[in-house]
């Protein structure tokens, strides 16, 4: 197994920072989650540790995310190198259909840290499968952000409410959560 994957945090995975997530008019959450994300990126980057973008590509033609939109394209701060692993996925796990979990262990990565959107829609998704599978899974609460809806009752709930909501879901049965300063204070840069 490769010593130098061990010695990192893990896999970063990064859900959906694309063009089309930019469109919709709702309030929303964490307004630096962008910022901190790219800090990771970074991080990632210059220390050579594995990441996937993770790009979703719906199956309905007036998405936003259909293939062939400006929507579809990441985010231009996101924007993935040439040696860095894309994957696509059509509903919210990355796991499904995607070649994610084959990915991962053919390199022997055994630990993930998710970023992205939506709180409680494709990183709870992800991050639920992934703990399912095996994986030390930790999601940066702070790099993650949704939007407001109404929940099952038709209760209106703010975007802090829903992305709360899906950490505490998270929280020590599939993931540990953490904010982006405490991931980073357990990995000094090399």
């Amino acid at each position: 197994m490769d010593t130098t994957v061990q010695n990192t945090p893990g896999a970063l995975l990064i859900i959906d920072q694309q063009q089309g997530i930019r469109s919709l008019d709702k309030p929303r959450n964490n307004p630096d989650a962008e910022v901190r994300i790219a800090a990771l990126l970074a991080r990632w980057r210059e220390s050579g540790w594995p990441l996937v973008h993770i790009r979703h590509i719906s199956r309905e033609a007036d998405s936003v995310f259909a293939p062939g939109q400006p929507g579809a394209l990441f985010q231009p701060a996101f924007m993935p190198r040439e040696r860095e692993q894309v994957l696509e996925k059509n509903v919210p796990d990355a796991f499904i259909t995607s070649g994610l979990e084959h990915w991962l262990r053919v390199r022997g990565i055994d630990a993930l840290v998710i970023v992205g959107v939506a709180s409680e829609n494709s990183v709870e998704a992800t991050a639920r499968s992934a703990g399912n599978l095996g994986f030390a899974t930790t999601v940066v609460a702070d790099a993650c952000y949704t939007f407001a809806k109404a929940d099952f009752a038709g209760r209106p709930r703010s975007a802090d409410e829903v992305h709360d909501m899906a950490m505490a879901n998270l929280q020590g049965e599939y993931a540990q959560v953490l904010c982006t300063d405490e991931l980073l204070a357990n990995w000094p840069t090399p």
